[in-house]
């Protein structure tokens, strides 16, 4: 997983006095959880945007003006309801022998036959929780809908990984191909239930057969 490096300072006064006056100078205050104690620090706003603007997952290396360095990943964000600046930041430390849970984005890959046919893809989870080392984070899960027919449903036990674990249940459903009013009938799905219809008249007569021997 790509990381994105911020470069702050750190805070040594946290009342409201000077939280007021470092968001008055473009600042962000923010916290940084998960170490021994508490971490208090702040960055100017625009270093946060490739950060936050994106739909992508990263982890992030905080690095202050003192010299030290902090690996965390964001795990809330708080926005001013009018303006939509950012307010506040809270990070939570990371280590490489530990787990942590991160919201992964889900990249759909391939071209359906169900939507070539008319049907619509609905993907209603764009992003999945997933727990992991910080060493085996994915930036993204990706899922092949080419297979994808009107009416199929992708399902979160068909994403299993050995190198991280998904925090939703087995039959969710993330990705389908729903029928619309413009869909058209699948060539090969009529020519499958052709073959089956005549499958199951020929064992029909087969038994009929059978039957007026005896």
């Amino acid at each position: 997983m790509k990381s994105i490096t911020i470069n702050g300072s750190q805070r040594e006064s946290v009342g409201k006095k000077s939280t007021k006056a470092l968001r008055n100078a473009g600042q962000v205050p923010c916290v940084v959880y998960g170490g021994d104690k508490p971490l208090h620090f702040s960055a100017p706003e625009l270093a946060f945007s490739k950060l936050v603007y994106t739909p992508d997952a990263h982890t992030v290396v905080i690095a202050l003006d003192n010299g030290e360095t902090y690996n965390a990943v964001m795990q809330d964000i708080q926005f001013h309801p009018v303006t939509d600046k950012i307010l506040h930041i809270d990070f939570y430390q990371i280590f490489e022998n530990k787990e942590i849970t991160m919201e992964i984005p889900v990249k759909t890959v391939g071209t359906s036959r169900g939507v070539l046919n008319g049907g619509n893809l609905r993907v209603p989870y764009r992003k999945l929780r997933v727990k992991a080392i910080p060493s085996k984070l994915p930036e993204f899960i990706e899922i092949d809908i080419t297979p994808l027919k009107i009416g199929s449903k992708f399902y979160i036990s068909q994403l299993k990984n050995d190198d991280y674990k998904l925090l939703h249940p087995d039959n969710v459903v993330v990705c389908q191909v729903r029928r619309s009013r413009l869909a058209v009938v699948d060539v090969e799905d009529e020519d499958e239930d052709v073959d089956a219809e005549n499958t199951e008249e020929t064992t029909t007569d087969a038994a009929a057969t059978e039957t007026s021997q005896e």
